[in-house]
């Protein structure tokens, strides 16, 4: 069984959704399921949603443009009675009842219960429109299948639970389901962190033993750079699985973290092509003497570089790492590059939960610290050594760190 992953900007509209079934027509669609996120910017406007309940402030609002713009898509691929508009209202109708009756002060909680609606949604009309058109499809909602810990927004996969619940799918037939979601043991819904639906696809591929993971992006496939940043961009066309998950760490936006580690266990071939371009080769992933360890670049913007120093002049030991982590995690803020000195420690840091002044605040009690705000990590993989000083070329570097295979640097935008 294949499994087939479309992000968001592959059903951003009518004609997107229409042509995921051309991509499928080229690709055959048999034997195979397909994991769909929200449409377009549906979780950006989602999460604007949750942020306005929690200021009171007029959230119903926007849960009517959110239902107004799917109906527009669905329009553009529906008769006017198709049952679809119907489930379209319930969805909607769900999601409002629920913040009338929320007494949960949770942000958390409540985020996930809120955004997941968008993949539910997508979901449901494109499993309707591939019938509509003969592409036969079952709907299913991924929370009966994975299965998670109560984490928020970050949900810890239960393999054990998510694997036996897959194996019970009938390989013989197709399916359409969510990304980004499961579900705890009381079966409310827990997100698997921002931009998560390729885990999702990872994890149904490992529990179907999957043939393999394609993973449709607005991209070629994995490139030695982002080509809206970098230029001269060229296509990776094979690489490891050790390759696509140290480019992943470093940032690589083409890749979700956390959905190698899956694959690699079952060695299922990950592919990442384009929707655009779906007769084209794209990337392989996977064990092969073709494998390319090509000068690769990352930008990751959007970081924060923290400086920690001892007040008395003593060394940073392990008590003192072991109080500045556990301040990290209870924050959910997550170290993206670290580099220590006898008295101080650096670190550039990732605060997707806004926590960071929190942060300084408790640290600042034992610690001298300083928070630089608004930096980018620069990484170059399979970086030749020889020739560094074109790296340095108009950036003001904050922080720089250099290993056999890779070269990092914090920057001032």
């Amino acid at each position: 069984m294949k499994v087939f992953k479309f992000g968001g900007a592959s059903v951003r509209d009518a004609q997107s959704v229409k042509n995921v079934a051309e991509v499928l027509e080229i690709q055959g669609f048999e034997n195979c399921l397909l994991v769909v996120s929200a449409m377009g910017k549906t979780t950006n406007a989602l999460e604007k949603v949750v942020e306005l309940y929690f200021k009171k402030d007029d959230y119903q609002s926007e849960i009517e443009k959110i239902k107004s713009a799917h109906i527009e898509i669905s329009k553009g691929i529906f008769a006017e009675n198709h049952p679809v508009f119907s489930e379209i209202s319930l969805f909607f109708d769900d999601m409002d009842s629920f913040l009338r009756r929320n007494k949960s002060p949770n942000y958390n909680f409540v985020y996930d219960q809120v955004v997941s609606c968008g993949e539910m949604i997508s979901s449901k009309i494109l499993s309707e429109f591939l019938n509509e058109i003969q592409f036969k499809n079952q709907w299913l909602d991924a929370r009966d299948y994975i299965k998670t810990d109560d984490s928020y927004r970050e949900g810890i996969v239960n393999w054990e639970k998510t694997e036996k619940n897959i194996s019970f799918l009938d390989t013989d037939i197709c399916y359409v389901t969510q990304g980004f979601i499961g579900s705890d043991d009381n079966n409310f819904t827990v997100t698997l962190g921002r931009e998560g639906s390729d885990y999702s696809a990872a994890i149904f591929a490992y529990g179907l033993n999957a043939e393999s993971l394609t993973i449709w992006k607005d991209v070629p496939g994995i490139m030695t750079g982002d080509p809206r940043k970098f230029e001269n961009a060229e296509l990776l066309a094979n690489i490891s699985y050790e390759e696509a998950v140290e480019m992943a760490y470093y940032g690589a936006s083409v890749v979700h973290p956390k959905t190698l580690q899956p694959l690699k266990q079952k060695q299922i071939p990950f592919f990442v092509k384009s929707f655009v371009e779906p007769q084209k080769q794209g990337t392989k992933v996977g064990n092969s003497q073709k494998n390319q360890n090509e000068e690769s670049y990352i930008l990751k913007e959007n970081q924060i570089l923290m400086r920690i120093a001892t007040r008395d002049f003593s060394f940073i030991a392990e008590e003192h790492l072991s109080l500045i982590f556990n301040e990290l995690a209870k924050n959910k803020i997550k170290i993206s590059l670290m580099q220590n000195s006898a008295i101080s420690l650096a670190l550039c840091l990732e605060d997707k939960y806004g926590n960071i002044d929190a942060l300084n605040e408790e640290l600042g009690k034992n610690f001298n610290t300083e928070v630089i705000k608004n930096v980018s990590l620069f990484t170059v993989r399979n970086a030749k050594l020889e020739d560094l000083n074109k790296f340095y070329k108009d950036k003001n570097v904050l922080l720089e760190q250099i290993s056999k295979q890779t070269m990092q640097m914090v920057v001032e935008n």
